[in-house]
Parts: structure tokens; sequence; C-alpha cells
């Protein structure tokens, strides 16, 4: 994992260095994921965001930012498994009190569970295309399972780094008490809530 990590931050500085300059080409297509490699989530891109209703009336937002990951895809290519972090002190609605109220017992419990993580071995196909994530989330200390679906999937060759990457829009809709985060079910906050994963990852074999 040591050695995915610093992949991971040598890659996200290249990408950064090189988004200061405009590529010379675009972004090629680059087929489906590689059969027996290993892919290192770009930090960068790669986020986790919930939506939750807030007295039936409006959608209350949040993002979580990813410390790290791998996704590492059979050598048949029909399957694979995942492994990503999640930063929950990160935890940004765009309100600094909200944040802090996140953080706290009340839901999250940060300063005693500060990750979250998302681990799978069911990765399902159709073609060349991921249509489905089957695995267990991680919160608070307590595992539960998870399907995320793929709303949209893809692979290319960066124009900026000269590698493939992969990734996609994935949701998924959970109940939190599911995970003991309780706070506000009896007055208005909706316990059913919709996670929006962005995520790509890039190939370094």
């Amino acid at each position: 994992m040591k050695k995915l990590i610093t992949v991971a931050v040598l890659t996200m500085a290249t990408t950064l260095t090189a988004a200061q300059q405009a590529p010379e080409a675009a972004a090629k297509p680059a087929g489906g994921p590689v059969k027996g490699a290993t892919y290192v989530v770009d930090p960068t891109h790669t986020f986790v965001m919930y939506e939750m209703g807030h007295y039936g009336t409006t959608t209350n937002r949040g993002r979580f930012s990813t410390k790290d990951g791998s996704v590492k895809i059979d050598p048949e290519g029909n399957g694979g498994k995942v492994d990503i972090t999640m930063d929950i002190s990160s935890v940004n609605t765009g309100v600094d009190l909200l944040n802090r109220h996140l953080q706290s017992k009340d839901f999250f419990n940060a300063a005693e569970f500060p990750t979250g993580r998302f681990v799978a071995d069911k990765i399902a196909f159709n073609g060349d295309k991921v249509t489905e994530v089957a695995g267990t989330l991680t919160l608070m200390g307590q595992s539960k399972p998870v399907t995320l679906k793929a709303n949209r999937f893809n692979c290319y060759i960066s124009p900026l780094i000269n590698r493939q990457i992969c990734g996609g829009d994935f949701e998924a809709t959970v109940e939190r008490s599911n995970w003991g985060i309780t706070w506000g079910i009896p007055f208005g906050f909706e316990d059913k809530v919709r996670l929006l994963v962005q995520v790509e990852a890039v190939n370094i074999r």
C-alpha cells in the first residue's frame, strides 16, 4: 500500500503540474480496464458526495475527499477489487458551522473515526464498461454492504501524463442509521442518503 500511496502522490503532482500547460492533443479513447492491471486512485478527481433531505423541503449536500485507494482488475478482465479510503474530517458543505457539527459525535465523530473505507471484491462488467461495484462501506467502526451502480464509465489516455485513466460516476442510496448516525431523524433530517461517487484511477502497470 505504501508503494501505491507514493505512486498516487507522484501522479497527483504530475497531473497538477501538467494541468498548468495546455495539452497538445485531446484525450484518446482507451478501451476498457486492462486485464490484470493495478490502478491508483487519483485524489484530485475522486470524491464522495452525499445528498440528504432537509425537512422535506430542500437537500443538504456535502463532500468528502479521498486519501488513497487502488483498483485491481482480475487477469480474466471480468472482475476485480477496490479499496478506497475517505478523509472524514474533510467533509465540506460550504457552511463552516455545519462542517463542525458533522465532524462531531452527533454525526461522524471524526476525532475517533478519522477515516471511512469502501472495500469491494465484486466488479460487474458489461463488455468493457463497469456497471456496478459491490462491497462494504465502513463508517464509525461499522461495516455494511453497499452496491455502487455506474451512471457512466470510460477509459482514456490522458494527454497530460500519457497514461490510461479509467473511472466514472457511481451512486447508491443508503440509510445512515445502519451506521449509527441517527441525529435529526425524529425532527426532519432524513435517514435515506444518496451517495454520489466520482472516481478516476491511473493505470500503473
